[in-house]
């Protein structure tokens, strides 16, 4: 068996490490360099190039030239080049086989084992994907973990001996991860963790871009610019202000030549991404509520990715948490570090004794069986593994068919917070047959969720009187992660002032007991939830269904 190599597979760049004698080591591209952009250039004969090579052909032949693919991941988007169409995991495999090949070169043998880091916010689906990369890639995907366990990782191995609460802030080139952990005598403890998928470095270039000029679909001018704004990005966190220079960029509709001169100053670029920014911080406090922390409790926060450079970044983090924050000696390396001291463990040339890791599921997994209220039967989202369960895990429930003689279930798979199944995201169903006829309540079905070290689920249903089992990897496609809803902020959302007499009328209801079955508790959390999404014809609906509750609650008071 070949020796286990730990990869980051990153938005922007990518690195790849191993354990040599004891300790992670960076292993160097074709280049020399530990460090290699996340690009993909595909030419017309098939030859792949990677990295700054790959880089170089961004603006002369964008169409066929690909970055930041990982904002893709678990999606059923295609790339095409040269009429070719590619799925996102196809050329992230053509990433990873690259950089398993400078390693094959480095260390003069043949790999074939590896651990991939992805960010701990990333879905089921998105987890899969990667795996299927790797394995594309030819590779024996032995553990997916999370990028701020793998950086917790790092700075675990060389602080054995302490006894800290630790957060890690793990802001990126596409992703936002904030953690919450407990370090003991070389034990890890993962107790919670929060994010945003959508989040990181990217966004703020985009940002500059808007504000410098619109390229409309010129892609080689949009390459340039992307260019340029993350330069001026890069350099503010150093200075105080950048000048863009990109002359002949484009032409404009009347053919004359279109240059950009513009200095850029840093309070210009905080005062743009100053809302991106202030976003972290519900992360941060929902990772420590959901850990039973507060800010005062930790006594480590650890800043990890390229974008915690930005000084207003790490102002905010300060400010939020109270404390300054610990800057690792290289925010881009260290979650690789850690890959390779967990591929250490596996293979034990680091000692599991001396550490030790537990991880957390990100997410709540469940099921969403019919409820019978006052009002009828509808579809209520019923947890099995609620989110920051310690992992591996396996927890099972006891459901009933939905009817009389019923010989077969259908049991749907979905992964969220919200009460509304139609809020969250469906990742497959199970489909169990051979349930005895018999009048309602007779038979039962028991549903087993075991989620393991790679964030990846299995789900079981069996017929408790026979035995009878089915069991499958729920199969995914397309799916993207949903927000984290924090129902205690509906108030601010954009139109609730209308919705406010008709909630706190409700709410007195079931503050009294009066909400039997706990039908318009439901509909009220369905309400915040759709105003908090902005999807105003839902709540609009929701709110008629609420009216005639309370229609017929009023109507039942005056019968008693």
């Amino acid at each position: 068996m070949s020796r286990i190599v730990g990869i980051d597979l990153g938005t922007s760049t990518s690195e790849i490490a191993c354990i040599v004698d004891g300790t992670p080591k960076l292993l160097p591209n074709s280049q020399g360099k530990l460090v290699t952009p996340s690009v993909v250039h595909i030419g017309e004969d098939g030859a792949v190039l990677v990295g700054e090579e790959a880089a170089e052909y961004l603006f002369t032949r964008p169409d066929c030239t690909f970055m930041e693919v990982k904002r893709l991941t678990g999606s059923d988007e295609k790339l095409k080049a040269h009429g070719k169409e590619y799925a996102p995991e196809e050329i992230q495999a053509m990433l990873l086989t690259y950089l398993i090949r400078c390693a094959e070169e480095d260390l003069k043998e043949t790999i074939d084992r590896a651990v991939i880091t992805v960010p701990a916010y990333f879905t089921d689906v998105q987890r899969r994907a990667t795996t299927k990369a790797g394995k594309l890639a030819g590779l024996n995907v032995e553990r997916i973990i999370n990028e701020p366990t793998a950086a917790a990782l790092d700075y675990g191995l060389s602080n054995l001996k302490e006894t800290k609460n630790v957060l890690v802030y793990d802001l990126g080139g596409g992703t936002l991860d904030v953690t919450v952990l407990e370090l003991f005598e070389g034990v890890i403890d993962v107790k919670a963790s929060s994010g945003n998928n959508h989040l990181g470095g990217k966004d703020f270039d985009e940002i500059i871009m808007r504000h410098l000029t619109d390229p409309e679909r010129d892609e080689r001018a949009i390459m340039r610019l992307k260019k340029a704004a993350e330069d001026c990005k890069i350099a503010l966190s150093a200075q105080e202000e950048y000048k863009v220079s990109l002359p002949f960029l484009l032409t404009s509709k009347d053919g004359k030549p279109v240059s950009v001169e513009q200095t850029v100053s840093r309070r210009d670029f905080e005062e743009w991404v100053s809302e991106k920014i202030t976003s972290t911080r519900e992360p941060m406090l929902s990772a420590l509520a959901d850990a039973k922390l507060t800010p005062q409790d930790l006594q480590v926060i650890l800043l990890v990715g390229g974008s915690t450079r930005i000084p207003c970044v790490k102002k905010l983090v300060e400010e939020t948490l109270g404390a300054v924050p610990r800057s690792l000696v290289d925010p881009d390396l260290t979650v690789a570090r850690g890959a390779a001291i967990q591929a250490g463990i596996i293979e034990g040339t680091i000692n599991n004794e001396d550490l030790v890791l537990t991880d957390v599921c990100p997410y709540t997994l469940g099921t969403a069986p019919l409820h019978e209220g006052l009002f009828g039967k509808r579809q209520i989202f019923d947890p099995i593994i609620p989110r920051n369960t310690t992992i591996p895990t396996e927890k099972a429930k006891i459901y009933l068919p939905a009817s009389d003689y019923q010989t077969s279930v259908i049991i749907e798979v979905f992964q969220g917070e919200s009460s509304d199944p139609e809020n969250n995201e469906r990742l497959g169903e199970v489909r169990l047959t051979g349930i005895p006829a018999a009048k309602q309540g007779k038979e039962q079905i028991e549903v087993t969720f075991g989620y393991d070290m790679n964030g990846i689920l299995q789900v079981k249903a069996s017929v408790v009187s026979t035995g009878n089992q089915v069991s499958a990897e729920i199969s995914t496609t397309g799916i993207k992660a949903k927000p984290l809803l924090d129902l205690s902020k509906w108030e601010q959302a954009e139109g609730a002032r209308q919705f406010r007499p008709l909630i706190r009328k409700a709410e007195k209801l079931i503050s009294v007991g009066k909400d039997v079955g706990g039908d318009i508790e439901a509909i009220v959390r369905r309400i915040k939830e759709a105003l908090l999404l902005q999807n105003m014809e839902q709540a609009d609906d929701l709110r008629e269904e609420l009216l005639s509750m309370l229609e017929v609650m009023e109507k039942l008071d005056k019968l008693l």
